[in-house]
């Protein structure tokens, strides 16, 4: 005899969430193993761990920075550590002029260098590009050092310059400085320099120095910078949007740089001093959408864009110590909450197997379940966005255990209520899941939308409530999808459920399944009132009773009325 549809529906579904299973430790494996990036336990925030902390201090030459500086530059650092991955930093500053920056565990050198990168972030025209070498050769044959420029070369263009990319801003004495200039010298401070004068400077790499002409644009005019593939070429590009003042002076400059000799059609983006990028204007570009690509890679491409994206600090700041600070809740607070949801998993369990028997069971292993998966994605997780567990997170998996109660509660009484209707057990769970699964949704589809507003509006402290919250949802849908329903589906199928067996949860009698009909009840087996399946009668016939609608009981009072009059004239 062939296996009926639904079994082979909750068959394939079991063995589809088993394969799930394996490929989420299957990639955290891969992680741990192959990459040494990912672990077996999900990483803990600053408040359950500990971390580092970097206090960055403001350099505004005397002048006291006003909160809106400090405020604005606070909110650009957090999205630049936010941009590395869900880290649950703490940003805030104090004493006016400093902002301090905690981060859980060790800080890596790109998360690093994405807070210390805080000046402003300029565009500058290149007016000439050369190698980093401070010497050259004499005519003796030996390196010879580039002399101190001359203090009476004239330092003011002969003729004035009559835009940013005029090779006329280079005088004599800019050159002679250029010759002098090492990238590597610590003293020199780019940065410092005056905004309507060239630079000199280098890339991040000291690789190659410019001569860049004086700002053209800032980093305020950019409201986003991406990274991407091009689908033409296939390669790693950083796609940049200006805003409408910004695409109109980029729109200009764009006109009068291309078709230049390089590299006077180059356009450098400065940030902290440093050229992080100097592409080439191959096109004309109105639109205020400009593309870099060059010698990018997937992270390289990311790191550019975020920068582009959160370098406009109203600010220059200087890093003033870096520290490591002690969990600010500890391990001790970690312990309680995990304790907690203990505590909540065993209230669940002793419900489930008070009020539903043998089926509170299926209810305990979905549960087991749901914390498997959700283990493995938060380990996965920390390995691929950075994500860490705060207690705030914490009190969101707790959380989620009663809002999964609730899902079964929907979806047992629903069966239970088919089997009061008199329909045999398979087809209960059938109906039952057919009608609860509605309900279960629009719930868990509610509760995912209120996890996101949370995520997008609330502070940062309350983030990781809100992200724990919309996974272990979604996870929970899985699971009644891929597990509750498809064992259930099996189980009925046994002889302990499929008979409705007292314990199983699904006793017919017990759930008051006594209708034949709308308001019509079968007659309970004539018995002793003594013995216990009278007892079971009468209460089946009484939890029956208690279901009935008020047309129901209407009907069957009128019905019962009929019956004493027809006896009534029967006697006469």
């Amino acid at each position: 005899m062939a296996t009926s549809t639904p079994v082979r529906r909750a068959w394939r579904a079991l063995t589809g969430l088993l394969v799930l299973t394996a490929l989420l430790f299957g990639i955290n494996a891969v992680g741990v193993y192959v990459f040494k990036q990912s672990s077996w336990a999900p990483e803990l925030a600053l408040d359950l761990q500990g971390g580092t902390q970097i206090i960055l201090e403001a350099q505004s030459d005397g002048a006291t920075p006003t909160t809106e500086q400090m405020n604005q530059a606070a909110t650009i650092i957090r999205q630049r550590i936010d941009a590395s991955g869900l880290v649950e930093a703490d940003v805030a500053t104090q004493a006016g002029n400093q902002i301090v920056v905690q981060l859980p565990g060790e800080v890596d050198d790109e998360t690093r260098a994405r807070i210390e990168a805080s000046a402003q972030l300029q565009l500058r025209a290149v007016l000439y590009a050369g190698a980093p070498a401070t010497t050259f050769v004499g005519e003796d044959g030996t390196e010879t050092p580039y002399p101190t420029p001359d203090p009476a070369l004239p330092a003011t263009p002969s003729v004035a310059p009559t835009n940013g990319s005029d090779p006329a801003w280079i005088t004599e004495a800019l050159q002679a400085r250029f010759l002098a200039y090492d990238c590597a010298d610590e003293a020199n401070d780019p940065a410092s320099a005056p905004s309507d004068q060239p630079l000199i400077t280098c890339d991040q790499t000291n690789a190659v120095k410019y001569i860049l002409g004086p700002v053209e644009l800032d980093g305020s005019s950019i409201t986003d910078a991406t990274n991407g593939l091009e689908q033409q070429t296939g390669r790693w590009a950083v796609n940049i949007t200006f805003n409408d003042q910004g695409t109109q002076t980029f729109g200009q400059i764009s006109q009068r740089l291309f078709g230049q000799q390089p590299p006077l059609n180059q356009f450098a983006f400065v940030l902290d001093g440093s050229v992080l990028s100097a592409p080439s204007m191959d096109a004309v570009i109105l639109t205020g959408k400009p593309s870099i690509t060059g010698s990018f890679d997937q992270d390289s491409s990311k790191v550019l864009a975020d920068q582009l994206k959160f370098g406009a600090l109203p600010l220059s700041f200087e890093v003033q110590s870096t520290n490591t600070i002690s969990a600010t809740l500890g391990s001790q607070q970690l312990q309680i909450g995990l304790i907690a949801g203990l505590i909540g998993l065993a209230l669940v369990a002793i419900y489930s197997l008070v009020v539903y028997r043998a089926l509170g069971t299926v209810i305990i292993a979905s549960l087991v379940v749901m914390a498997v998966l959700t283990y493995a994605a938060l380990a996965i997780l920390a390995w691929r966005m950075g994500f860490r567990l705060s207690l705030a997170g914490v009190a969101g998996l707790i959380v989620t255990i009663g809002f999964t109660a609730d899902s079964f509660i929907v979806y047992f009484e629903r069966i239970r209520d088919e089997l009061r209707d008199g329909k045999s057990i398979t087809s209960a769970v059938e109906d039952g899941w057919s009608r609860a699964k509605r309900t279960i949704f629009i719930s868990k589809s509610i509760n995912i939308l209120a996890a996101v507003v949370l995520y997008v509006l609330a502070d940062a402290t309350v983030k990781g409530f809100a992200f724990t919250l919309g996974l272990t949802t979604a996870i929970d849908i899985l699971i009644f999808i891929l597990f509750t329903h498809p064992t259930l589906q099996l189980l009925v199928r046994t002889r302990f459920f499929g008979s409705g067996h007292r314990l199983s949860g699904l006793d017919p009698d017990a759930l008051g399944a006594v209708y034949r009909g709308r308001a019509q009840f079968r007659a309970p087996a004539a018995a002793d009132a003594k013995t216990g399946a009278a007892r079971r009668a009468t209460k089946s016939r009484g939890e029956a009773e208690r279901r009935q609608t008020i047309a129901e009981r209407k009907r069957a009072e009128l019905g019962t009325g009929a019956d004493t009059r027809r006896a009534t004239e029967g006697d006469d």
